[in-house]
Order: structure tokens, then C-alpha cells, then sequence
């Protein structure tokens, strides 16, 4: 008997003069849009995976400043749920040269209305509906969350 666990993964919303920073990659339905997002590892805090898989996946450094939502999306096929932790971010600044993660093939700002534009192109619905909430206001203080080492 199997122990089904959802995939617990972090968000960085991350906009800078009315534009998003997002990563074009490759999955197996094609070249997708994203934030910068990834699985969260064992050990790690929410907020520092989200600033690591920023950094791995775009080359910014990020700042967490907020929790935006937390969002649970089962994937059409019904092999994975997704536990999403989004969190609007600061961006600290880009290190040039640095390589990006395998599958990753760049980092992208792009406005609401191109990502409008585009649906077909998104990972998954989570993306739009993290700026939507993003856009709306949603924030709520990092303290929400506690992690025991």
C-alpha cells in the first residue's frame, strides 16, 4: 500500500515596473511558462527554498517579503497534487553568467497582459490565479508560517 503525499512546492511572484518575472522550460507537454517555482527540499524552510529555486532557475536574487496563497491543484491526470506556497519577492538583482537550471531555457519579464495573452502557454492554472491574487493585494505576513529546525 502506497502513501499518497502531495508535491509541496514554493512560488516566487516577483514583478518589477508592472512585469513578472517568469522562466520559459521544458516539460512534457512542451516549452511552458512559469514563475520561478520548484519542489521544496528535505530540511529546508519554505522561504528559503523559494529564494534558492529563484536564484536556480532565473539567476535573481530574491527577497520573500509576503505569503500570497497557498494553493492546491490535483493535475488533470490525476498522478499529482500539487501544493503550491507563492510568495511575493523582492528582486535583489541578477548574477550574470550564471547557469539555470536543467530544463530551464531563460528567465523572461513579461506584463499581465502578455500573460493573459497566452494561456495555453502556462504550466498550469496556478499562475495566473498567483498574480491575480498578487495584483489584488493578497499579502500576509511571513510570521504565518513556522519552521522547526
Amino acid at each position: 500500500m502506497s502513501i499518497w503525499k502531495p508535491h509541496v512546492t514554493v512560488a516566487a511572484i516577483v514583478e518589477r515596473e508592472g512585469r513578472f518575472l517568469m522562466v520559459e522550460e521544458h516539460t512534457v507537454e512542451g516549452v511552458r511558462l512559469n514563475q520561478p517555482a520548484g519542489h521544496l527540499d528535505e530540511g529546508e524552510s519554505l522561504i528559503a527554498a523559494c529564494v534558492r529555486e529563484a536564484l536556480e532557475e532565473t539567476a535573481h536574487h530574491v527577497q520573500v517579503d509576503s505569503l500570497v496563497g497557498i494553493y492546491q491543484w490535483p493535475r488533470p491526470s490525476g498522478d499529482i497534487t500539487y501544493l503550491r506556497f507563492a510568495f511575493a519577492c523582492s528582486d535583489l538583482g541578477e548574477e550574470a553568467g550564471r547557469a539555470l537550471d536543467e530544463g530551464i531555457i531563460r528567465a523572461v519579464w513579461l506584463s499581465h497582459a502578455e500573460l493573459v495573452a497566452q494561456p495555453e502557454r502556462h504550466r498550469s492554472p496556478m499562475i495566473m490565479r498567483c498574480i491575480e491574487d498578487y495584483l489584488a493585494g493578497r499579502r500576509f505576513p511571513l510570521d504565518l508560517i513556522r519552521h522547526y529546525e
